[in-house]
């Protein structure tokens, strides 16, 4: 993604849901927000999370920069996910999301 050129936006938040939009990727970047996960963690923490679109949706988040896939030579396999340098610039954010969510969830009760 960082290698094409940028898509005409009426607004900047168009450009962010472009990379973070979708059911699952604000999903695991909150998750990977609190460190550094493995494939088979993301499958305990989001069981309805679907292998392919895990796979799906982390080759995306790579590709847009958001996050580092790290593998590890070693037997079995080990491959890491965390978030970026640029991906790090989304903590604040999904914090607040966070903290919005307990809001919400108090408010509706």
């Amino acid at each position: 993604m960082a290698n094409q050129p940028a898509q005409p936006y009426n607004l900047p938040a168009e450009a962010t849901l472009e990379v973070i939009g979708g059911k699952w990727k604000l999903l695991i970047l909150c998750y990977l927000n609190c460190g550094p996960m493995r494939t088979s963690e993301f499958r305990k923490e989001i069981p309805d999370l679907s292998q392919k679109v895990l796979t799906q949706s982390l080759r995306e988040l790579e590709e847009a920069g958001i996050i580092t896939r790290t593998v590890y030579n070693q037997v079995p396999p080990k491959v890491v996910y965390e978030m970026s340098e640029l991906g790090n610039s989304l903590r604040t954010i999904l914090d607040q999301l966070g903290e919005w969510g307990e809001y919400y969830i108090e408010a509706r009760k």
